[in-house]
């Protein structure tokens, strides 16, 4: 992997891997603009980064009767769920220019029921999420939820009545991807980068997960290289699996990017809110571009190492490695990083996020590179082509593309046709497990915050 150090310690990282040929295709420039038609009865077309701030307009509105809503990426509608046939509440819908969904279920007996099941079924190796889909929610139960355990699981979703929840298995294990082959390195895990970031105090950092960040205190751009960065904060398990690192020279300059391959990068423009049915891309070094549906918000995971909350359920594959790294929407909308799931790229899955805007928000920063990297659009990821069509005829990665000292526009060595499959090999212990690496520095409470050292 060749990369180049822009002068003044210039530094943007982004994500590196394998582009996959079917989300490459599929990742344009531009997302369709919201529309809106003169009828108020008739639905508008919105694009998908629109809908959240609709919703919780109409969430705000209409109270109690507001039962969740989802995006309709087919038609581009934004479906709210109203419990009863109240004219006036679908009048406020229809006005809004969003469809209107009669179901049976509020958010408070959906919210009742989520209780339950923390307080009956929190057991490792289970997750659950509101699908406003079907107005449920989702159970899973991965491949060591076994014996008592299942049935302490499903005599649970039982109990809680018809058409509450849904209760179903997967045959691969929960667990947080931080073990494999990637971009950023610390002691003896590896992680991806999410987005960069202008800490609290105007400093340069970056988001990546949380479990990463009690595993390691300092982070490295290469395997057994130099620290570059220190973690701030970090919370795992808890509420949310987020942890923002700040580099340790206050001169570094970033890029708001995420590099999807062959040279090629996505400019990030704002933090998003996640939707239902939404279409969503995560990029990652082990696995690269793959991309996917949000199916659930708000889950809860119960992972070997403890439980978190108030994550983004998406269908979106990924493997150990990818831990941290981004969820972005096709038109550069920052939404998740990647906490862990079930399953891998071959046999699929389900997968887990930390919702962008809840991570900014707890830490007090905020996306991108601020004065710090404004100046520098030219020099990072413009130069890669941000904004632009990712090239569908990309073949693969350099496996350093990650590279936390690599400039967006030059992360990914265009030339390569392979990923070294031993890239890294050197910074995780190939016996140990995902859990053992997540786990190093966990401790016993819940929530972990770490004080930046001194330089």
């Amino acid at each position: 992997m060749s990369h180049k150090r822009i002068p003044k310690r210039k530094a943007a990282i982004a994500v590196g891997g394998v582009a996959a040929l079917g989300a490459a295709a599929l990742l344009l420039p531009n997302a369709n603009a919201s529309q809106s038609n003169g009828d108020a009865a008739t639905p508008r077309t919105f694009a998908a980064n629109d809908v959240s701030d609709v919703a919780s307009m109409l969430a705000s509105q209409l109270g109690d009767a507001f039962a969740g809503s989802y995006y309709d990426a087919q038609h581009k509608q934004l479906v709210v769920n109203v419990v009863g046939n109240n004219s006036n509440v679908v009048n406020q819908i229809e006005k809004a220019g969003a469809v209107a969904h009669q179901v049976q279920n509020s958010t408070a007996a959906l919210q009742t029921a989520a209780k339950t099941l923390k307080a009956d079924a929190t057991i490792p190796g289970t997750a659950w999420s509101v699908d406003p889909k079907t107005n449920e929610i989702r159970v899973t139960a991965d491949s060591t939820v076994t014996g008592d355990k299942w049935n302490t699981v499903e005599s649970t979703v039982k109990g809680l009545g018809s058409g509450v929840a849904t209760l179903s298995k997967s045959a691969g294990t929960l667990k947080t991807f931080v073990d494999g082959g990637d971009a950023i390195f610390g002691g003896n895990a590896r992680c991806s980068l999410g987005f960069n970031v202008t800490a609290g105090d105007g400093t340069p950092a970056f988001l990546t997960a949380g479990h990463c960040g009690v595993a390691a205190a300092q982070w490295s751009d290469s395997a057994n290289g130099a620290p570059i960065a220190t973690v701030d904060q970090a919370t795992f398990p808890g509420d949310g699996d987020f942890s923002l690192v700040k580099y340790d020279d206050p001169a570094t300059q970033t890029n708001s990017a995420v590099n999807v391959g062959n040279g090629q990068s996505v400019q990030i423009n704002q933090a998003v809110e996640a939707a239902v049915g939404q279409q969503v891309f995560r990029m990652g070094s082990t696995t690269g571009l793959h991309d996917g549906n949000v199916t659930g918000l708000n889950a809860t995971v119960n992972y070997p190492e403890g439980t978190v909350t108030g994550l983004i359920q998406t269908d979106v594959c990924a493997e150990p490695g990818d831990s941290g790294g981004s969820l972005f929407t096709q038109d550069g909308g920052a939404v998740g990083l990647t906490s862990g799931g079930s399953g891998d790229c071959t046999a699929g899955g389900e997968t887990f996020f930390q919702p962008v805007t809840t991570a900014l928000a707890a830490v007090g920063a905020t996306l991108g590179a601020g004065d710090a990297g404004a100046g520098d659009a030219g020099a990072g990821a413009g130069d890669a082509g941000a904004g632009g069509a990712v090239d569908p005829s990309a073949s693969a990665a350099d496996p350093g593309a990650g590279d936390a000292g690599a400039g967006a526009g030059d992360a990914v060595d265009p030339s390569a046709s392979a990923v070294d499959p031993g890239a890294g090999g050197d910074a995780v212990d190939p016996g140990a497990s995902a859990s053992d690496a997540a786990g190093a520095g966990t401790g016993q409470n819940g929530t972990h915050h770490r004080s930046r050292k001194h330089q």
